[in-house]
């Protein structure tokens, strides 16, 4: 242990007119949504630049954050330090404070009341430029014993950030939404993601299944379908075969799974003959926001092949591939996910991974930077690749991350989701047009953003084979 493991203060004989002391700190959008979190204050002028005013944004920031809080944490740890009891506070705001500003709050002694400990101080915050940006005073009452205790280790907090869902909003509205057959939509779960996709200017939902029970559904959602087109289909096979023909006749461009069964819903999609399917192996793919991570998070495939082959995995990588670039990935980074990091030849997983490599090699599979066998650690976290030794342009910085097996993937997408409080959108690839397939437990944020990672694709289709119905 050193002094900086501890926290001392100064009593109030220890102390003289004109000590002081300071502390540090750069302004980040964490501390600014924790503060909202803590306060409760989700005033826009706060957690929107977009929407403040910026010289009302920086101010109240400055007050709620740094002047109260900063200040603070100088008078508590430094001088006085423990034992100190705060009667009062007054702060005069001179200047901006943004994000990205270095903040240096200082205290200075500038009168002592010996009758009851009271100290007086000068308190300033200035900025990295040498800049004030408050001013003020604080009436404290000093310690009269001394106390020397560990300093308290605080808390890694992490907030779930919804920015990636809300730019992937931004980025697929307004340019027109799509025609979408919506199959089987007799929940008031499926109706409210329709409803809701359509207002974000995302689709166009056609309600494919029993026309009563969709009306029902949208009574007991309190929900307003009169301007959606409904196909009416006596139940949820004949409403999966029928908006699979919308797809074939040009009628919808995507195809969305309402209250049947994912099964029902795939049957249609890969018959043969009257199905949706392309040379690719169709394949299931997590887009995951995960709270603490910059980017978004792919992991395939976690829902649709059970045990792929090496061929099917090379689809599936394939798949994946193309739909980072839809997302703004130009090279996406690959990890074959394992047990471990070497090829073992009894474990069959670090075989086909060592093969997928090798594919990518020599132009087999193109657009990414592949990498595997990988152990999940040392794909997704620098220091462990560094630990392990490994040099690769993948290892610890992974942007897409391919699963063993079904198994393997849904147990690490809904780890990441229940316990990690990540959000998992989800698309089917792979098919002649990009399928929305939620779950019933997903948040209507998340059926948003499933529902615009698609439409994202199914415009880069009509760019990349403009004539194509």
């Amino acid at each position: 242990m050193t002094d900086k493991d501890y926290v001392e203060n100064r009593t109030f004989d220890e102390i003289a007119v004109g000590d002081s002391a300071s502390i540090s700190r750069v302004l980040t959008e964490h501390d600014i949504q924790l503060f909202a979190l803590v306060s409760g204050d989700v005033n826009p002028a706060h957690l929107d630049p977009d929407y403040a005013a910026t010289d009302m944004f920086h101010r109240v920031i400055a007050h709620g954050l740094w002047g109260g809080g900063l200040i603070s944490a100088v008078l508590g740890t430094e001088l006085p330090g423990p034992g100190a009891i705060y009667l009062s506070q007054s702060l005069r705001f001179r200047r901006p404070v943004g994000l990205g500003d270095t903040i240096t709050a200082s205290v200075t002694v500038s009168e002592k009341r010996p009758d009851k400990k009271i100290i007086l101080f000068d308190c300033s915050c200035t900025n990295q430029d040498g800049e004030e940006v408050i001013s003020g005073a604080a009436e404290i009452i000093a310690p009269t014993e001394k106390v020397r205790r560990r300093r308290v280790e605080l808390p890694d907090v992490r907030l779930a950030s919804h920015d990636h869902y809300r730019r992937l909003l931004e980025t697929a509205s307004g340019q027109g939404p799509v025609a979408t057959a919506i199959v089987h939509p007799c929940s008031p779960a499926a109706i409210d993601a329709a409803v809701e996709a359509a207002g974000e200017g995302l689709i166009e939902p056609i309600l494919v299944g029993p026309a009563a029970r969709i009306t029902q559904a949208a009574s007991e959602a309190g929900r307003d379908i009169s301007a959606f087109r409904i196909e009416d289909a006596p139940h949820s096979h004949a409403a999966a075969d029928r908006a699979v023909e919308l797809i074939r006749c040009g009628s919808a461009k995507l195809l969305m799974k309402g209250s049947l069964h994912t099964d029902e819903l795939m049957g249609a999609v890969v018959r043969r003959d009257t199905g949706l399917r392309t040379e690719r192996r169709i394949s299931h793919a997590y887009i995951m926001s995960v709270p603490g991570r910059q980017d978004l998070l792919i992991i395939t495939d976690a829902a649709i092949n059970i045990a792929p082959s090496l061929a099917e995995k090379a689809d599936i990588v394939r798949n994946a591939i193309d739909l980072a670039h839809v997302l703004g990935m130009p090279q996406p980074k690959v990890a074959i996910l394992s047990a471990v990091e070497t090829v073992n030849a009894d474990i069959p997983s670090t075989l086909d991974a060592a093969a997928l490599c090798k594919m990518a090699d020599r132009g087999q599979i193109v657009g990414g930077l592949l990498d595997g066998p990988l152990a999940l650690d040392n794909a997704i976290d620098t220091a462990a690749a560094v630990e392990k030794g490994i040099v690769s342009d993948v290892a610890g910085k992974a942007e897409i991350l391919v699963v063993p097996n079904l198994e393997a993937g849904n147990m690490l997408a809904k780890q990441l989701t229940f316990l990690g409080g990540a959000d998992a959108a989800g698309v089917v690839l792979g098919a002649r047009v990009p399928i929305i397939l939620t779950s019933r437990a997903d948040t209507l944020r998340t059926r948003l953003a499933s529902c615009a990672v698609a439409v994202l694709l199914a415009r880069a289709a009509t760019k990349a084979a403009p004539g194509l119905p």
